[in-house]
């Protein structure tokens, strides 16, 4: 067999779905959600933008496949690992996942996913519930449990959903303090700021507690 001689294959301009969701995944990160669009992202690869629909169905095809990017990225548990073990993993990857592109992260908290998309994280912690034992049904609920904690504290976290602010606000704690509601003010403090990191812990420890077999 001879080897082929000249210029190298160029490999990295070949069009495909997997570079196709790689730079809408830049462009997001760039310029967020709203900037998507078919004819950009084809003028960002230096193609005509009817070649992309050779690889995604359209727009709404292209964005679940930025979101099965995102999901794809959250490590695997390690093997044999218990369940604590094995879903506080499985949270901190997610969260990871979301945090390192928090404005595409919403493709993945907040809209309705294609099928196998969106049954890529319920199989992975549906997977381990019920290797711990869980019934089928009781699995269920855990993984909805699970899922309803990730989904809305980190909405919160990528400023999806309303919250306090992160680095507190004068402002806001004058307001709490003068609210007048006795528990209100003797907290108000905490409530005037918001620790991501330490609330989305309190909440993993509360919740793997709660499902410990």
């Amino acid at each position: 067999m001879t080897t082929r001689r000249g210029r190298p294959p160029r490999d990295a301009d070949v069009l495909s779905r997997a570079r196709i969701l790689r730079e809408a995944l830049v462009l997001i990160d760039e310029e967020g959600l709203a900037a998507v669009s078919m004819r950009k992202l084809a003028h960002r690869l230096g193609v005509d933008p009817m070649s992309l629909y050779n690889h995604v169905d359209g727009k709404d095809a292209l964005l679940d496949g930025v979101a099965e990017v995102l999901l794809a990225t959250i490590p695997s548990p390690v093997a044999g690992a218990g369940l604590r073990e094995t879903m506080s993993a499985l949270a901190h990857g997610f969260r990871a996942a979301m945090l390192g592109h928090p404005r595409a992260a919403p493709l993945v908290l907040t809209r309705r996913l294609a099928s196998m998309t969106a049954l890529a994280p319920v199989e992975a912690v549906l997977g381990p519930l019920l290797a711990a034992g869980y019934p089928p049904d009781r699995a269920v609920h855990g993984l909805r449990a699970v899922l309803a904690f990730l989904i809305g504290t980190l909405m919160r976290e990528v400023d999806v959903a309303p919250t306090f602010s992160g680095a507190g606000d004068e402002g806001r704690l004058a307001d709490l303090s003068a609210s007048g509601l006795p528990a209100v003010v003797a907290a108000a403090p905490y409530l005037a700021v918001c620790d991501h990191e330490a609330e989305f812990e309190f909440g993993l420890g509360i919740l793997l507690d709660a499902l410990a077999p």
